[in-house]
């Protein structure tokens, strides 16, 4: 049945079960039944089986379709009652979802099974019931089964009733399926299946809100009646329209229909009624382009599961909403529903909210990807489980692909499938990466579009431009979020909006996976937890869990933590980075005027409001409002300056600070939308200033003392590692070379008339000695002019960063810094946030990545201030834009850590000034960072200055 009947009278079996936990399905029950909520996976709240994590490998040892003898059961059982006013009627029970294996009873009387963890089980249990009558419903869910191995995605493993259950009924001659096919010229058809005793004279109806109604087509009646395909308990009939003035269905311009079908009885009596949310749209792939509606549209996408820190699997409608809102505000148009059908409600939301989606079946076996794949006994799940996503989803404007799952390899199975869905539905492509693994050009494979996984900037590129492209290339799966990464996605960006061929792909993932844990028990915080997280922290007693976490073997660690979003939904700085990337509006500024460009397809900009922050590095940071032109979708126009720019010989930037006019579905009147920006005037040299002629404080190793400084300025090459650095393998190197314990050996400390201090000094690590020379010089404005330099052997060819660090006293706790920000940034992650006087708390710096690394970095600053309460501090200015840091932390006590709560923030402030720091890349799962932002060896120098304030 059609997910989107929608019929009305349904009753609501959601709440508390009685529940009892078996160790393996046919263990005898025990005489006391405790208590579980309905929808909610056990494994969130019984201590005797707590959730598991692993990636690729399955939780047992077990070959397919074997599964372990110990193999946790649930017994679901609740009274229920059937509306006496239901009698005569179809009785059907619905389970939104159950993990793994449902078994479903009815006052002892087993009713029938269901074998898929994210897709609905329905029965028809009219003659299990009696309308009138209480009747005890038990629904059992075995965790592991031959099931298990094709559901061996990247997450959780969970147990329980994940989604809703209900009772509905309908009419003994019901509409078994609606399919609505809403095309972008206005056409509309409309094709019904009914059910039950057909008498002659039974129709169906349709009326368009707005529109009037539908046509009975009785030629395809006719048609019909001649193949025999009508008999007295299955009959077809289609509708169709067609609307002159139609707006078009868009991940932009959502507009939706209200459709009614209703079938009537011979008396002309009504049986039953459909109602659905149509779309006019159109998709179709031509040449090595993916069109909508007519437009080679980019898509910007995001991988997603159903996913709660509280709840596991769990989420309401509330939740999907605040997850699409949450997309559609930092850029994405597009989600892919990773690897299995999302709850339901999530397609009618995209629907309404605007987004594309690339709807996957429930099927990955990746441990045993390979047996799996022509396994005849698994053919028919690999078809039941793509054939019953498609027939529950069709009518979904926001579904422009179908995805045969995730991983499996490629076999008999995947061809059979993509067989069904291009007999059923031939208005949409199909997809599935592992078709296309080992030839992008093939056109003979179960793959309309090329769909890769982690594939380099030179692959594809390479593949565009080869000439042999057949099929539009849009990645599946790229710039993994694991940690402090997102590196390189600028240059992605780059190459695909300018290689024809190109057209985008889906992020690696919206969540990071983490499960609120109270740290006293180790056990899931549950269902019922309020508070204990806010802005991706945990308050204490709580910590983000990962695999391991409870006590899981194997597991996968801290791989689950790979989103854009922590698990509380709080966005990681890379999603601006991604948000100024899609940025709808861009501009460009030629030497004399600036030019605004509207990058969207089928809206103006007269949604939008503007105002220019004028970034003046001598005179600060103001904001004029600005008129912005109602540019038509994919035009440009030229966009007044702000008057009496600010004079000063530093740089000054302008930004666009663009936000919504209104309130949208998605976004009130207000929300910033994208901040584009550029620069008016260089930065000219600095360090000009007159040298004092006083000397400056040193230690006996010529080390600077300072009455703000605990630590004073040393050379540093390390970083505590990223989730990249450790997985991608750099992370390794560095502390083969010693990297993470350099010792500093003073070679010299010369001082000369002028009170000029040279100190030079040699690191050794196994790969070389490191030269270090440190000149400070007294000026006379007060400051202490530091020039450095660091010349590393070939041997250190990759290295995490040249600079000095320092340790401040306790006291200052507000950063000021003129450069990019407000949030975290890296050299290869820079393209959001602006170029201004930012401030913030020294403790609101730091990124809390599920497991500590290095994290709170501002590239491209130019100055900065500590200050203490009174204003009191000290100042740093920098020679050129440069990567800094400021953070309670060392690197070592990050690397140390494997939680936050392990972690104790100093008094002091520890700051990083570094003439060059290593990318983030996205090596974790993928390609490591560009060469350009790589650290080679040879002679670093850098330049800054300190002063007291």
């Amino acid at each position: 049945m059609s997910a989107v009947d929608r019929r009305e009278g349904s009753v609501a079996l959601d709440g508390t079960w009685r529940f009892q936990l078996l160790p393996a399905p046919g263990a005898p029950l025990g005489e006391e039944w405790g208590e579980a909520p309905v929808p909610g996976c056990w494994t969130m709240h019984d201590p005797s089986d707590l959730p598991h994590y692993t990636n690729v490998r399955m939780p047992f040892p077990h070959h397919p379709p074997f599964v372990p003898d110990d193999n946790p059961t649930g017994v679901y059982e609740r009274d229920i009652e059937i509306p006496a006013e239901w009698a005569g009627r179809r009785t059907v029970l619905h389970v939104g979802a159950a993990e793994s294996v449902l078994i479903a009873e009815i006052d002892g009387r087993q009713i029938g099974i269901g074998k898929d963890s994210h897709l609905a089980s329905e029965f028809d249990i009219t003659g299990a019931v009696t309308p009138g009558q209480r009747h005890t419903l038990r629904l059992t869910v075995v965790k592991w089964s031959d099931a298990s191995h094709i559901e061996d995605q990247d997450q959780w493993w969970h147990g329980g009733i994940t989604r809703s259950v209900r009772l509905h009924s309908t009419d003994a001659l019901y509409l078994d399926d609606v399919a609505v096919r809403a095309q972008q010229d206005g056409t509309l058809r409309v094709d019904c299946r009914v059910r039950g005793p057909l008498t002659d004279g039974w129709t169906v109806s349709g009326e368009l809100e707005g529109y009037g109604n539908l046509t009975r087509d009785t030629a395809h009646d006719a048609a019909n009646r001649a193949l025999g395909r009508v008999s007295d308990f299955l009959g077809e009939a289609r509708l169709s329209t067609t609307v002159a003035d139609v707006r078009p269905w868009s991940a932009e311009s959502p507009v939706l229909y209200a459709l009614t079908v209703r079938l009537h009885r011979a008396d002309g009596s009504v049986a039953d009624t459909s109602h659905h949310r149509i779309g006019f749209r159109t998709v179709e792939i031509r040449g090595r382009d993916l069109l909508i509606n007519g437009d080679r549209v980019f898509v910007r996408g995001v991988n997603r599961h159903d996913f709660h820190p509280l709840t596991g699997r769990v989420v309401t409608e509330d939740d999907l909403r605040a997850d699409l809102v949450t997309m559609k505000c930092f850029g994405f148009n597009a989600v892919r529903t990773s690897h299995y059908p999302n709850d339901p409600a999530l397609l009618a939301l995209a629907d309404e909210l605007g987004l594309y989606v690339v709807d996957e079946a429930d099927i990955e076996s990746h441990d045993h990807a390979h047996e799996i794949a022509d396994d005849p006994r698994y053919l028919p799940a690999f078809v039941e489980r793509v054939s019953r996503m498609v027939l529950r989803d069709k009518n979904h404007p926001s579904v422009i692909a179908w995805s045969l799952g995730n991983e499996s390899d490629y076999g008999a199975h995947h061809d059979a499938a993509a067989a069904w869905v291009r007999r059923h539905d031939p208005t949409r492509p199909v997809q599935y990466e592992g078709a296309a693994k080992t030839d992008w050009s093939s056109t003979d494979i179960a793959s309309d579009i090329v769909c890769p996984m982690y594939a380099s900037l030179e692959e594809i590129t390479a593949h565009a431009r080869s000439g042999e492209q057949t099929k539009p290339l849009i990645l599946c799966e790229y710039s993994h979020a694991m940690g402090n990464s997102n590196g390189t996605l600028a240059d992605h960006w780059a190459e695909i909006e300018t290689t024809p061929g190109l057209q985008g792909g889906f992020i690696w993932e919206f969540w990071d996976h983490g499960i609120l844990q109270r740290t006293a028990d180790g056990l899931p915080a549950g269902p019922g937890a309020t508070g204990g997280y806010t802005n991706g922290t945990t308050a204490p007693g709580y910590r983000w869990a990962y695999g391991g976490d409870f006590g899981d073997t194997p597991n996968d660690g801290a791989f689950c933590a790979d989103g854009m979003v922590f698990p509380d939904r709080t966005p990681k700085p890379a999603m601006y980075e991604h948000r100024e990337l899609a940025a709808p509006v861009r501009l460009s500024y030629d030497g004399t005027g600036v030019t605004v460009h509207n990058r969207q397809y089928v809206t103006g900009l007269a949604g939008l409001r503007a105002a220019w922050l004028i970034g003046a590095e001598d005179t600060g940071t103001r904001v004029v409002p600005v008129p912005l032109p109602d540019v038509p979708p994919g035009a440009r126009a030229p966009l007044a300056l702000p008057p009496e720019l600010p004079g000063g010989t530093g740089e000054l930037w302008l930004t666009l600070r663009v936000t919504t006019a209104d309130d949208l579905p998605w976004a009130p009147a207000g929300t910033e939308i994208c901040t584009p920006r550029i620069r008016l005037r260089e930065r000219p040299a600095v360090f000009t200033g007159v040298r004092a002629g006083g000397a400056v404080e040193t230690d006996s190793e010529g080390l600077l003392v300072h009455p703000l400084l605990t630590s004073p300025p040393v050379l540093s090459l390390w970083r505590a590692p990223t989730d990249n650095d450790l997985l991608g393998g750099a992370a390794g190197r560095w502390r083969d070379w010693g990297l993470d314990a350099l010792v500093r050996k003073p070679v010299s400390v010369t001082r000369d008339g002028n009170g000029r201090v040279t100190a030079v000094a040699e690191y050794p690590t196994a790969a070389g000695t490191v030269v270090h020379e440190q000149v400070l010089t007294a000026l006379a404005d007060g400051s202490v002019l530091v020039e450095e330099s660091a010349t590393l052997p070939a041997g250190l060819h990759d290295v995490a960063r040249v600079g000095s660090v320092l340790e401040t006293a306790a006291g200052p706790d507000t950063f000021e810094w003129y450069g990019l920000g407000p949030w975290e940034s890296y050299p290869d992650r820079c393209a959001g946030g602006t170029v201004a006087h930012h401030r913030a708390r020294v403790d609101d710096l730091f990124t809390p990545y599920l497991r500590p690394q290095e994290s709170g970095g501002r590239n491209g600053v130019r100055a900065f201030s500590l200050t203490r309460g009174d204003g009191t501090g000290l100042a740093v200015r920098l020679d050129l834009p440069r990567q800094v840091s400021v953070t309670r932390h060392r690197a070592a006590d990050l690397a140390a850590a494997a939680h936050h709560d392990e972690l104790t923030p100093r008094a002091g402030c520890v700051v990083h000034v570094d003439a060059a720091h290593r990318g983030l890349g996205t090596a974790s799962c993928g390609p490591d960072t560009l060469p350009p932002y790589l650290i080679a060896p040879g002679t670093h120098r850098w330049t800054w200055s300190i002063r007291t304030l």
